[in-house]
Order: C-alpha cells, then structure tokens, then sequence
C-alpha cells in the first residue's frame, strides 16, 4: 500500500498526518488502547526527542472514537473520553478494534452493530481495518474476512471458527495480513498488540520509524508461537449434565488406563452414542479431550519441576515418550524441552519476584 505521509503540494508543504480511529466501546481495555494511542503518537516525535531534537511530530493522529463520543467506562472500570463521534471523526486510514472484553462464544446479539456499520463504512471509504486479540469479533460481524486467513486469541479462535466458518482461523499466528491489497491487519494473542502497532507503524511511516518504537519500548516481535501460551483445557464445562459429570471423572482420572472406555461405561450409553453426545457438547472427541488434559497437566509439571520429560509423560499417563512428544509438539508448537527453557524460567523468575 501506499505510504500517506508524504507531502502532495510543493517543498513547504506539511505532510498530511495518518488518521488512525481506534475503536472504544464500554467492553475495551484502556490499557490496549491507550497503550496503541501512546505508540502510535511517539513514533518518530520520541526518538528526535531522545536524542535531541525536540519539536518533530509523529506522522500519526491517534483519535479514539465511539458512537456518540460521549464519556462512558471501559471494561475494566476505567473513565474513558473519546476525541470524536463517528458523525465527527476524519475518514480515517486506519481503523482499529484493540479488544472486544466478552467470553469467547458470548452471543452479541444486535449490540455491536453500529460499530460494525461504522467499521464497513471506513473499509467502503479506502480504509486499512486492523484488530488485535478479540478485536476480531468485531473485525468478523463485518463480512469481510469471508475466504480470507485471520487471527485472535486464542481463548476465541475455536468459537470463532464455528460461528465464522467461511474464515480461516489461524490461532498460532501473531501476526495476519490479508484482504485486497493487504488492507485488513489482525493480531493473535494477547500483547501482540504491539506487534500489530509497529506493523502500522512500518507500512504508513517506515520501517526505520517501527524499529525505533521497538527499541524506545523494548518490544519484541516474540517467534513463540500464541498456542504455545494457550490453555489447552480453555472453555467451560458442557452443558449436558451426562457429559459434564464424564469430564468432571475425567479430571481427576486423565492417568488411567483406557479412560474413554471408562468414560463411556460411566455414561452408561453405547459407545459411538457417548462419542456423538460428548463431542457435540464439547466440540472435540472423548479421547482428544482427555489429551487435553494430560497435556495441560504436562506443561505445569515442565513449568514447576526437573523431571525428565520421560518421567512427565509417566505421570501424565503416557507410556510412550516418543508419541507423548509428537503429541505436545503438535499442539503447544513447542517440544517439551523447548517448553520448559521457556515457561520454566519464567515459571522461576516470577516466584523470584514473589519471594518476601
């Protein structure tokens, strides 16, 4: 895409700074946004400054916006005042939805739809949409991620997945670029935000600007996999009260030998009933949901202890090593050695820091 902050008139002309709308709505975390605000209005104004040459605006206008640009309260309480309505915002280059903050799967119903109508117009109107981790939701009501790869949370990407079956959902991905012209932008997980930020900040100003803002803010673009952070269990406990009391057996008896077939006499209905009931309560099967839980069992015991990844797939029920690290590598996109250097020592360094 064409870069926006370049001057169209003679020498002296200023360049036009880049309109960037960010999304606020009662359910965003001021955190997010504010944290996207802040980035977006030091790039290039922050490093001058630094190294002094003060007086250098950043090539950005961050405005937060809303349906009437009243002041309302966020998600987590926080007084918010919006610089502009949607009647009154500049049509932006960018718009951006940091955070929806409702359950993976929440019905939205009609509440978002003037949001929704709004991001449609600026998209209509030649603009770049972007999202960064539930975001989607919003991104997803639009229309425009039909066929299209996309990402978010990856506490969101299965119920998005079933409600938006025509996108390509892509958990592990921090990072998504797509639609015509590369103009729709999603982040994954959680602080992927930022990545998201410099990645805005590299396509409309430069990617020397982008760097910069790295390097005043310490941000790195992390080659973890989101998945790798995932919580495999994620998810509340079917409905059904057959199922639900099979996964409350489950829970404490993940290590037994054959625990489907135990499962299944619990229920006391035939087996392939029991598979079709529990997987349509559950969305995955009786046996991946059991793995599920060995393996969340796993990444807890290579987080807090030494024992030899051998010894862990013991413990979790696994007689074979080789296929329990198949297994783990599949699904957290880590092995378990690779896992433990990374989540062990954090693991370490938070009860460090908790240490009286």
């Amino acid at each position: 895409m064409e870069r926006t902050n370049v001057p169209t008139g003679g020498e002296d002309t200023a360049p036009r700074p880049i309109t960037v709308a960010l999304l606020g709505t009662p359910a965003v975390g001021a955190a997010t946004l504010y944290g996207f605000f802040d980035a977006l209005a030091g790039a290039r104004r922050d490093w001058q400054m630094l190294h002094g040459r003060p007086g250098t605006p950043s090539p950005f206008r961050p405005l937060v916006v809303s349906v009437d640009g009243r002041p309302f309260e966020g998600a987590n309480g926080v007084r918010l005042t919006p610089d502009a309505s949607f009647a009154d915002c500049p049509a932006p280059d960018v718009a951006v939805v940091t955070d929806v903050l409702v359950p993976p799967g929440a019905p939205l119903d009609s509440l978002y739809d003037a949001e929704v109508a709004w991001l449609r117009g600026a998209w209509d109107a030649g603009a770049t949409l972007a999202s960064s981790c539930s975001g989607a939701l919003l991104l997803a009501r639009t229309g425009l991620l039909n066929g299209l790869d996309a990402t978010s949370h990856w506490a969101y990407c299965d119920a998005l997945a079933r409600q938006y079956p025509r996108t390509r959902w892509h958990a592990e991905r921090g990072l998504v670029v797509a639609g015509p012209g590369g103009r729709i932008v999603m982040a994954g997980s959680g602080v992927a935000w930022h990545m998201l930020a410099l990645a805005l900040i590299a396509r409309f100003a430069s990617p020397e600007d982008a760097m910069q803002v790295a390097r005043i803010n310490l941000l790195d673009a992390n080659e973890v996999s989101p998945i790798a952070y995932a919580s495999l269990t994620r998810g509340a406990r079917a409905e059904d009260p057959l199922v639900e009391r099979c996964q409350r057996w489950a829970a404490e008896h993940y290590r037994a030998e054959a625990p489907v077939a135990q499962m299944v006499a619990l229920s006391g209905l035939p087996e392939r009933t029991f598979k079709r009931r529990f997987a349509q309560a559950t969305g995955m099967s009786p046996l991946d949901y059991v793995h599920t839980l060995r393996l969340e069992e796993a990444k807890q015991m290579l987080e807090t202890t030494e024992l030899a990844v051998e010894a862990v797939a013991l413990e979790v029920g696994y007689q074979d090593a080789s296929f329990f690290g198949r297994l783990f590598k599949r699904k957290v996109a880590l092995t378990p050695a690779q896992y433990r250097r990374r989540f062990g020592a954090l693991d370490r360094q938070l009860r460090r820091a908790a240490a009286p």
